[in-house]
Parts: C-alpha cells; sequence; structure tokens
C-alpha cells in the first residue's frame, strides 16, 4: 500500500504570483460549474489570469436549476466580452432527491437577484456536458484540465460515455468535500458533494490524477466586498458591475450568519481557490490518501480520507482505490493578494459585448 505523502512549499512573495503563469502556456480548461456567485468570481478570475484558456463551461444543478446555471454561464461570458462553448449538463443528483437550490445564499437567479439583464443572443452547445466534456478531452488528449465546483454529475456522466476519459484530461481538480473542517450542510458535508454523493465517489475512485479542494481551505480564505466595489470602480465595466451586485448578496448572507466573516463584511472564496490551485499550488499543503464519501444515512454527503498508511478490514479502502490530493492548509493572505491582482488586471474589452 501507498502511503500518504505531505507537501508544503513555501510562501511565494505575492509580487512574483502573476509573473510565474505568464511564463508558462496557459492551461486549457473546462470549467464545471453551476453559477452561482462564487462561481462566477471563480470564472472571471479564470478569465481574467493570464495561465489559463477557458475552452468551454459546462453546467450543473447546484446552487440554481441547470436551467438557470446555463443561462447565468452564457451571460457572465456575453458581458466579458467571451465567446465560449457552455454545454448544459445534470439537472439532478444520480439517486438521491434533488434538493431545492440555495436562494437565500445566491439568490434567485444565483447572481444575487440582478434588477436587470442586458440582452444576450448566445445559445448553449447542442450536445450534453458529458459528450462535451468527452468530445474535448478527445480533440486535446493530455491537455485539458477539468475544474469542477459543483455537484459532480457531469463528470459521473462523462465516464459512463468513455470510460478512458482518466487518460485523456490532464488533471480534475474540484472544490467540494472536507476533512477536518465541519461541513456547511451538515455536520461533516460540504454541499457540493451532499448534493449528488454518489456521482462524487464515482469522481474518487475513478483513477484520474485529483485535487480536491475543500472547506478546510475555503473557510480560511475570506474575501471583503468592499474588494469587489474597488474592481468595479476601476475597471468601469458590466461584468464587474454583475460580479459586485452578486457578491453584496452572497456576503450579506455570509456576514449575517458567521461572525468572523461579517467582522470584515464579506464572503469566503470557495469556488475560485479551485483556479488558485491550478494557478499557484505552492499556496497550500497538500496530502494523499484515499477518499471516500458516504452515500446516504446521518453522514450522507462526508468525505472520509484516509490518511494514515494502515489497512483496514473494511471493505473499500483497499489498494486499487487511487490517491486524492487534498488541500488540507491554505496561505490565506497570499491567495487574497493573488486574487486582488488579477481580477484587477485590464483583461476586459473596452466596450462589453451584448
Amino acid at each position: 500500500m501507498a502511503g500518504a505523502s505531505n507537501t508544503l512549499i513555501g510562501e511565494a512573495p505575492s509580487s512574483k504570483l502573476l509573473q510565474a503563469m505568464r511564463a508558462q502556456p496557459a492551461r486549457k480548461v473546462i470549467f464545471d460549474t453551476d453559477p452561482g456567485v462564487d462561481d462566477a468570481m471563480a470564472l472571471y478570475y479564470a478569465l481574467a489570469h493570464p495561465g489559463i484558456d477557458v475552452v468551454g463551461i459546462t453546467t450543473t444543478f447546484g446552487n440554481v436549476l441547470v436551467a438557470q446555471a446555463t443561462a447565468n454561464a452564457l451571460y457572465l461570458c456575453a458581458l466579458a466580452g467571451r465567446e465560449i462553448s457552455v454545454a448544459q449538463g445534470a439537472d439532478k443528483p444520480l439517486f438521491k432527491t434533488a434538493e431545492d437550490p440555495p436562494d437565500f445564499i445566491h439568490g434567485a437567479d444565483g447572481l444575487g437577484n440582478l434588477p436587470q439583464r442586458l440582452p444576450i443572443t448566445r445559445q448553449a452547445d447542442s450536445r450534453s456536458a458529458a459528450q462535451f466534456i468527452v468530445d474535448m478531452a478527445r480533440q486535446s488528449p493530455g491537455e485539458i484540465t477539468l475544474v469542477a465546483v459543483g455537484p459532480l454529475g457531469n463528470l459521473a456522466a462523462a465516464l459512463q460515455l468513455a470510460p478512458e476519459l482518466p487518460t485523456l484530461v490532464r488533471e480534475v481538480i474540484l472544490m467540494g468535500g472536507t476533512v477536518l473542517e465541519a461541513g456547511n450542510v451538515s455536520p461533516v458535508a460540504e454541499a457540493n458533494i451532499w448534493n449528488d454523493p454518489h456521482a462524487a465517489d464515482i469522481v474518487f475512485t475513478t483513477g484520474w490524477t485529483l485535487t480536491m479542494v475543500g472547506l478546510d481551505v475555503t473557510h480560511q480564505v475570506i474575501l471583503p466586498l468592499a474588494l469587489f466595489r474597488q474592481i468595479a470602480d476601476q475597471q468601469q465595466h458590466p461584468a464587474t458591475d454583475t460580479l459586485h451586485h452578486a457578491v453584496a448578496f452572497y456576503s450579506g448572507f455570509y456576514s449575517q450568519h458567521d461572525a468572523e466573516v461579517g467582522r470584515i463584511n464579506g464572503c469566503y472564496g470557495h469556488d475560485v481557490l479551485a483556479f488558485v490551485v491550478l494557478t499557484n499550488p505552492e499556496l497550500f499543503t497538500l496530502q494523499a490518501g484515499r477518499v471516500r464519501v458516504a452515500v446516504d444515512g446521518l453522514a450522507q454527503g462526508q468525505t472520509m480520507m484516509q490518511r494514515k498508511n494502515v489497512s483496514y478490514p473494511q471493505q473499500g479502502w483497499h489498494e486499487d482505490i487511487p490517491h486524492t490530493q487534498v488541500c488540507l492548509a491554505v496561505q490565506a493572505q497570499a491567495c487574497r493578494e493573488l486574487i486582488t491582482q488579477t481580477l484587477q488586471r485590464p483583461w476586459l474589452p473596452k466596450s462589453e459585448a451584448h
């Protein structure tokens, strides 16, 4: 049995965080998402970062119903002047009963109840999200990273279409789960995994290069609402205005329900950290181990990690189960500086695309 490993790399000076990625070829990414305020934050970080090339977006239910997730992805891309294919995917969990979207966190529209939307004409790709993932992976074998920040039904469905998919993608980075930190939908479960635990267990046990970015680190990175006001004032663009509006709604929820967040009037940077791990893994402490998901009962959605190099008599922890790299600690201030630097870059067009 291979033992778990720990990796801790020293903090990089904030002035060098973006410079390092500019020297590397941009990483091709398919963004699997359920926008969602923090999803919007993550998407705009990815579009603004010189080291990321978003080659497609796939949508799922979660923060909103899947049709709304698709509409939001198309809208956010149009505001930012980007023509990126958007493919609609899973509309419900594999087996469990679907939960109502958390409109009290993200708004009924997922973007903080926008007072109005600019007209757009772009439509979703005709393919399913799963088929889109498979087609793109076959077109660029070994090049594409899947960054998934919602329930994992699209990845599970893509594996059904192409069991060889783990050999075709470069890696998978997912925002979900928790090992040491308390859950956010139960004492042990994080929302994305809880929403579709069967799909999540498939993803964790498939065998691709997989990194989990869970509440253990996302609860350490609090982003102030003032940052997004500053970005909107600096950029003077409908995209940044929309992001600020959405984050204001999102921050209102977290500031009321979490005293630490309320002290700075902000929000957690959940989904954006999946992209920060991609661009700057040195900011995180990672441990490798097998991860399984409880699919029912009081522990439904719990991500259980084997952290010690021992043999267990219980089935489900055998040596064929692959290891996941799990983020257990983060250099929070460096992450905030990187997110700020990235979103303050001149990445938006002078005139917005409608």
